[in-house]
């Protein structure tokens, strides 16, 4: 024990979470290799221009509706813009889940 450096509370946490992990049979993460790492990178950097690409649509509509006045249009707005970002959001997260599960 003597010979044993003294480990920081992160270190021993890391630690017990390892062990937990082992004890309830949790397989740990494979390390991605630097293609799946490249893979990933360009799925989210084509969801972000994507996310981009829908904030512009956002603000022209929204900038519509005001404009009109129409609260309930800009309401339905507010939501499309809503459920079009968690969309791209969900297709990003199940195909970055894809590339983790590829071999090699």
């Amino acid at each position: 024990m003597a010979d044993q450096p003294l480990k920081s509370a992160y270190e021993l946490a890391l630690e017990r979470l390892k062990d937990r992990d082992r004890a309830e049979g949790v397989a740990p993460k494979k390390a991605l290799t630097a293609a799946q790492k490249r893979e990933i990178a360009e799925l989210r950097l084509k969801a972000t221009a994507k996310f981009a690409e829908l904030e512009i649509l956002h603000r022209d509509r929204r900038a519509v509706a005001i404009s009109a006045g129409d609260a309930e249009g800009l309401a339905k707005v507010e939501e499309h813009h809503a459920i079009d970002r968690r969309r791209v959001q969900d297709e990003l997260d199940s195909a970055i889940a894809k590339v983790r599960g590829k071999k090699g």
